[in-house]
């Protein structure tokens, strides 16, 4: 009788400290206008990374599109500016920024952590499951990667088109690659709205990666210590 009592009263303290998602969402977009400075560093990591990318990618959507077009000023232009294709130099660049963007998220949410001692305690000590904390750091890192991503994709989509303007002119707005397109004997075109989604999706991924290892070490903090920290 007393093994039941216990497990009803263990489901009941369950129940009270196992927030809804949504109110995960709020009080990690609460902590993130608390920390509104360190927010926009980390973003800025994943906006110059995704910006990069996308530039680059935009940029040869942009060289096949106006290739496809036929027309021979445009072409010869083509060859005089440009190579077709990605260059394995760009590969590599885009590599090499998109691995400083993770390292540069982890080292912030390390820090974030480190900063936030005594909030996870109290936390833990109120009985906040070691899932709740890692869903809310994750969720930080999510809404930051999201942002960062968008702003920085636009950002290379504007760089790109910059370039396409001094190169070709105004045949660049008539012969934009905003959709995907499967040409004839050409190679398919995923279109630049697609690689705006594309470079959202992959910042979002790229900072919950880099704050896998920051969330896990919070949820695994015992609240004794968290509380006892000088910070």
């Amino acid at each position: 009788m007393l093994g039941v009592e216990r497990l009803h009263q263990h489901t009941r303290i369950e129940e009270q400290i196992d927030l809804p998602f949504l109110e995960s969402l709020r009080i990690s977009f609460q902590s993130l206008k608390i920390r509104f400075g360190r927010s926009i560093i980390t973003t800025a990591g994943i906006t110059l990374g995704i910006a990069f990318l996308v530039s680059v990618w935009t940029n040869n959507e942009i060289d096949l599109a106006l290739q496809e077009s036929g027309r021979s000023s445009t072409i010869a232009n083509l060859e005089e500016t440009s190579e077709q294709g990605i260059s394995t130099k760009d590969i590599w660049l885009i590599i090499m920024s998109l691995i400083v963007c993770v390292v540069g998220i982890a080292n912030s949410m390390l820090m974030a952590v480190t900063e936030r001692f005594r909030e996870i305690g109290t936390m833990k000590c109120l009985g906040a499951l070691d899932g709740f904390v890692v869903r809310l750091f994750l969720l930080e890192s999510g809404f930051q990667g999201f942002a960062g991503a968008l702003i920085g994709a636009l950002l290379g989509t504007l760089g790109a088109v910059a370039l396409g303007l001094k190169d070709y002119g105004l045949d660049l707005f008539f012969y934009f690659p905003l959709l995907p397109a499967t040409p004839e004997d050409a190679p398919m075109r995923i279109g630049v709205l697609l690689l705006i989604l594309f470079g959202c999706i992959l910042g979002m991924l790229l900072a919950v990666i880099g704050s896998s290892f920051p969330a896990w070490r919070a949820a695994k903090l015992p609240p004794a210590e968290a509380m006892r920290t000088e910070v």
